[in-house]
C-alpha cells in the first residue's frame, strides 16, 4: 500500500544519557520506524534535536523551519509534550501531525508503540480522521511594551511564587472588568488542555470542536471563584496586582517572569494544530481509556 505523504520528519523525546540502555532502546524503535517508512516509499528526515541526542546517522536533520518547507508530515514518537512542543512551532506551516504513544497518557500521542505498523499502513495510505486544535497567542504586556510573546496548545498559567502566599489577579474579558482575585495562580485552557492542568485544579473538559476556553482559579481565596467557560474569540487579560515572584507558564514549556502591573494578554492564534487519528477514532474513546472510565461496570 503506497504512502500519500512523501517526506515524513520524524520527531522523538530523549532525556536519557546517549550511552545509556533507555537511549539505545529509543534508539532502536525510531530506526525500526524509519525502516519502515522507507518500506512504504517516504523519504525520512529526523528533526534537528533527534538526531542530535538520538545518535542516529545517515539521515537528513531539518529545524522546524525546514521541515515546514520540505515534510508533509511530521511523526512524533513520544508523550503528549512532546507533541505539544513541536505542535506550536508547526502550526504555522500547517503540517500535519501523527503521535505515536512512548509516554504516560497520550491523550494526543494515541497510536500504542506495540502496534504502531498496524495502525500507521492504512494511515499512511490517506485512511484517517482529522483533527483540528486550536492555539492561544499569549503575551506579557509591562509598561505598553511586548516583552514576551509565546503560542500554547494547552493552556496559560499565571502561578505565585514558590515561597510566597498568593497573588492577586485582576482579570478583564475584551475589556470588561470580570473580578479581582486572590489565588495561587489562574488557568487559561484550550479543550486540549482542559483535560490536563485546569483538569486538576477542578474545571470541566471540553469538546476539541467548541470554539471556546475555560477560566480556572488554583485555590482561590473566595469559594464562590469558580470555573468559567468563555469564547475563544475574546481577549483575556490578566493583571499582577500583588503578590512576590509571579510567573506566566506557556504548555509549561515556556516561562515568563512578572512585575506587578504586568498584564498577560490571551487572544486565539490564527493559527491551528492538524493532528490525524486511525479511522474510527473518537474523542470520548480516548478519555474512556485515559480517564479509567467504565473499569468494574457490568
Amino acid at each position: 500500500m503506497k504512502s500519500k505523504f512523501r517526506h515524513v520528519a520524524l520527531i522523538g523525546k530523549y532525556h536519557a544519557a546517549p550511552a545509556s540502555g533507555q537511549a539505545a532502546s529509543s534508539r532502536r524503535v525510531l530506526q525500526d520506524i524509519i525502516d519502515f517508512l522507507h518500506g512504504k516509499g517516504c523519504d525520512v528526515s529526523l528533526e534537528q534535536d533527534t538526531a542530535a541526542n538520538s545518535g542516529l546517522t545517515g539521515h537528513p536533520a531539518l529545524d522546524v523551519v525546514a521541515i515546514g518547507a520540505h515534510c508533509d508530515l511530521g511523526l512524533v514518537v513520544g508523550g503528549d509534550g512532546t507533541m505539544l512542543g513541536i505542535g506550536r512551532q508547526l502550526a504555522p506551516f500547517g503540517v500535519p501531525l501523527i503521535g505515536i504513544n512512548q509516554g504516560r497518557l497520550g491523550f494526543v500521542t494515541d497510536i500504542p508503540l506495540d502496534s504502531y505498523r498496524a495502525t500507521l499502513e492504512p494511515m499512511l495510505a490517506g485512511d484517517y480522521e482529522e483533527d483540528l486544535r486550536s492555539l492561544m497567542h499569549a503575551r506579557v504586556i509591562r509598561e505598553g511594551e511586548c516583552v514576551f510573546e509565546a503560542r500554547a496548545m494547552n493552556d496559560v498559567v499565571v502561578n505565585r511564587g514558590a515561597t510566597s502566599g498568593m497573588v492577586e489577579l485582576r482579570v478583564e474579558v475584551d475589556g470588561h472588568f470580570v473580578a479581582n482575585q486572590r489565588a495561587d495562580g489562574l488557568i487559561v485552557a484550550t479543550p486540549t488542555g482542559s483535560s490536563a492542568y485546569a483538569l486538576s485544579a477542578g474545571g470541566p473538559m471540553l469538546h476539541p470542536s467548541i470554539p471556546g476556553w475555560v477560566l480556572v482559579p488554583i485555590a482561590p481565596h473566595t469559594l464562590s471563584n469558580r470555573p468559567i467557560v468563555l469564547s475563544d474569540a475574546a481577549e483575556i487579560v490578566i493583571e499582577v496586582v500583588a503578590g512576590r515572584d509571579a510567573s506566566a507558564n506557556f504548555d509549561m514549556q515556556s516561562l515568563a517572569s512578572l512585575l506587578h502591573g504586568d498584564r498577560i494578554s490571551v487572544c486565539r492564534s490564527q493559527h491551528r494544530v492538524k493532528f490525524l487519528h486511525p479511522r474510527g477514532w473518537s474523542y470520548f474513546d480516548t478519555l474512556r481509556k485515559k480517564l479509567h472510565w467504565n473499569e468494574g461496570a457490568y
